[in-house]
């Protein structure tokens, strides 16, 4: 198959601006690479379902050159195997205060405001959601980081959220059709 690949879903021309300028994504993980539920075995070994839709996109985006991370308030082994397979190099866990994490690791890395996209679903991402060239809540996002972001997510978090904002973003830097075409070659 060959021709033009869509969306499957809509975004207007200012999201697709300012996604076009994105070389870093962070993502929270409980509710939004995951939906948010803990389980918890007897021995309070954390269990967590991630989807592997999102695993994938973010496998995507990786590849075609926009580098990926996590800043979440737990910390879990579970977190740590799930980031290590995708091939996500920064990774900070136990992070009761974001916002410096997310402010040092911007200066590490020579990028800006504008160049950063996060994805959260709580108030507690909202002082890192509101620096970001792109501030993304998930569909099942509390309505306070709704109404601050810049874009919520057709779908939930850990039910494919990741996935459209990797697909989106790689479609607003012109790199979504040779992305899509590859898996028909």
């Amino acid at each position: 198959m060959s021709g033009t690949f869509q969306l499957p879903f809509t975004v207007n021309d200012t999201i697709l601006k300012r996604a076009a300028a994105i070389k870093l994504v962070l993502f929270d993980v409980d509710g939004v690479l995951t939906d948010g539920s803990l389980f918890l075995g007897d021995d309070g070994q954390e269990y967590k379902a991630f989807h592997s839709l999102d695993g994938h996109g973010i496998k995507m985006l990786i590849r075609n050159g926009v580098d990926a991370g996590i800043i979440t308030g737990r910390t879990s082994r579970v977190v740590e195997y799930r980031v290590a397979n995708l091939g996500i190099k920064h990774v900070y866990q136990g992070c009761a205060d974001k916002l410096p994490v997310y402010e040092e690791l911007i200066q590490k890395l020579g990028i800006t405001h504008e160049q950063t996209a996060f994805v959260g679903d709580d108030v507690v991402d909202l002082p890192i959601m509101t620096r970001t060239g792109l501030g993304i809540a998930v569909n099942n996002a509390h309505a306070l980081v709704k109404e601050n972001a810049h874009w919520t997510t057709p779908s939930s978090g850990g039910h494919g959220a990741a996935r459209e904002i990797c697909e989106m973003i790689l479609f607003s830097q012109g790199r979504y059709q040779k992305e899509m075409q590859r898996y028909f070659e």
